[in-house]
């Protein structure tokens, strides 16, 4: 959220600097992800609290519609192990990893974030995607 914060008042101090070049939800992005990555250089990638699950929906009536009771810690678990995962990539790799995915960007909408060519974009997913396979291999379910 401190990045989120930091981005806009970036963006608003220096709109000025939009060249147009690219879409403004892209530049936008790009401004908000280097504050995102002055952050965590000044943090030194301070360890993440985990997310509480977001589905507590007051109005689940009935035991066949009410999830188990250790639902709610194994979503919190796989969230961990994923967060951790993550943090054993590649920076360039998550980075794009996280652009494509939790951002929902698309690959020319990452390239041009990340100032770099969609083939660069497609093969960063490629090997974070197999290198997540590989960390994530002991969370499979039965």
């Amino acid at each position: 959220m401190d990045a989120v914060q930091d981005g806009f008042v970036n963006a608003l101090t220096h709109l000025d600097r939009f060249s147009g070049r690219s879409s403004f939800k892209t530049w936008l992005l790009r401004v908000v992800c280097n504050a995102s990555l002055d952050i965590g250089r000044q943090r030194k990638r301070a360890e993440r609290v985990p997310q509480a699950p977001r589905d507590s929906s007051p109005d689940r009536f009935g035991p066949d519609e009410q999830a188990p009771a250790d639902a709610g810690l194994e979503r919190a678990d796989l969230r961990r192990a994923i967060d951790v995962a993550l943090a054993r990539l590649p920076e360039t790799q998550r980075q794009t990893f996280v652009l494509h995915v939790e951002g929902e960007l698309t690959y020319r909408e990452v390239a041009d974030a990340l100032g770099i060519s969609i083939g660069t974009v497609m093969s960063r997913l490629f090997y974070a995607r197999q290198r997540l396979k590989d960390l994530l291999a002991h969370c499979q379910q039965p």
